[in-house]
């Protein structure tokens, strides 16, 4: 869930800021909710694997009816206690967009929300391997990199941004609908497999499976997700910043 910045100020709100929740209570559930979510798709894609060895299509169906499902069930579970980002471009459009009111994440906290991620998508991974008797440490061998896969990640972090900032303004339900939703056709319509998470690519380097990436392109890729995440605040920004301060 974003900053208060960019969301409607009429709006009622049925659940507790995250900045109402002490930072470290905020940050057991960042860290819980990236390592799930990490061991949802990575284990579903190893299971997909096993399910449906030689049909990729398949594959990519059942890795992204269970992305998309268990992310909107890990966002309604931990948004009431830190917004449930889950993503360190999430976590800093919400530091970004609330720069000029003082609002959403603090610099610190900003800075602990990503670390915490990060660890959170390393230990999901390892968990996926071992919960399928593969070796827990693994290196990725799937290289990833072409001109079309970095603009499909592009693309893909800037949707994010976007719908989770105006899904937003109608309450958490709606969030975890429209941003599972799009995750779960961005598997499809995207090149890239639609990442879009710096954590998770990181994670998704630890299992050499159906969805795992090299090493050497995860930069790239991360690269790529921040400018379309800067991209999406940027049209967000655009779009509801005015009515926003109409409304005040």
């Amino acid at each position: 869930m974003p900053n208060q910045d960019l969301i409607d100020p009429a709006r009622e709100q049925t659940a507790p800021l995250p900045g109402a929740v002490t930072l470290g209570r905020r940050l057991v559930a960042e860290f819980a909710g990236t390592a799930a979510l990490a061991a949802v798709v990575i284990g579903s894609g190893i299971a997909a694997e096993q399910l449906s060895p030689g049909d990729i299509g398949l594959q990519l169906l059942e890795n992204s009816t269970a992305s998309a499902l268990g992310l909107a069930v890990l966002i309604l579970a931990f948004a009431p206690i830190s917004g449930a980002h889950f993503n360190p471009v999430v976590s800093l459009a919400d530091w970004l967009g609330g720069r000029r009111t003082r609002t959403g994440l603090t610099t610190r906290e900003l800075g602990a929300y990503v670390s915490v991620q990060c660890a959170g998508a390393v230990l999901g991974a390892l968990l996926a391997n071992a919960m399928f008797d593969r070796p827990a440490l693994q290196v990725a061998t799937h290289h990833r990199v072409t001109t079309g896969h970095l603009l499909g990640e592009l693309l893909a972090a800037a949707g994010l941004i976007a719908v989770g900032f105006a899904a937003a303004r109608r309450g958490q339900a709606t969030t975890a609908i429209a941003v599972s939703t799009y995750i779960g056709s961005a598997i499809w319509f995207t090149s890239s497999g639609s990442f879009a998470n710096p954590a998770l690519t990181l994670g998704r380097m630890l299992s050499n499976s159906f969805t795992g990436i090299a090493p050497a392109s995860v930069p790239a890729f991360v690269a790529a997700q921040i400018l379309g995440a800067l991209a999406g605040l940027s049209l967000m920004t655009l779009l509801y910043r005015p009515a926003a301060r109409s409304a005040r």
